[in-house]
């Protein structure tokens, strides 16, 4: 893909995350805080570890893009500070539009350039974008199928769920 065609694809994947991130807020808002413990299984993170991790990793994985390099991510335990889905919250929207902001901003061929994560897999910033997109909503996705077994209600993601849907 050319550098013009890159900033295409950017600017329209850029919007989707713009838009998901509204939807993640509701999920990450909709996680009870008297179970934060819940894991579905021992290798499973645990629901305010899955909060963490959404909101640390979506930030660090656009500026990582931003900077055109990928540091270590985020330490998400509990010496992050998040210790409620309020405080996660707060801090998704308070850092999230930078970030996205910071990558909005990256010129044609910075898209173009590609990005080494961690030796384990080489791509265009372009397909970073994309791929730091899926992340976010692969693990919102694990997220919301954690707030029914904790005691929360399910919020709308795509549609109704089982706890938005009008009889």
């Amino acid at each position: 893909m050319n550098s013009t065609e890159a900033k295409i694809v950017a600017d329209y994947l850029l919007g989707n995350f713009d838009s998901e991130m509204q939807t993640t807020v509701g999920v990450l808002a909709a996680v009870p805080t008297d179970r934060l413990a819940y894991q579905p299984d021992s290798l499973a993170k645990s629901g305010i570890g899955l909060v963490r991790h959404i909101v640390l990793e979506d930030e660090w994985f656009l500026n990582s893009i931003a900077d055109g390099q990928f540091n270590p991510p985020p330490d998400d335990s509990d010496a992050c500070g998040i210790m409620t889905p309020a405080e996660g919250v707060a801090q998704y929207r308070a850092k999230l539009p930078a970030a996205l902001a910071r990558v909005r901003a990256m010129s044609p061929e910075q898209l173009t350039r590609v990005l080494d994560l961690f030796g384990i897999l080489q791509l265009t910033a372009v397909d970073f974008i994309a791929l730091a997109l899926k992340h976010s909503v692969h693990h919102r996705g694990q997220l919301s199928s954690y707030v029914r077994p904790m005691g929360g209600r399910v919020p709308s993601i795509y549609g109704p769920s089982a706890n938005t849907a009008t009889a």
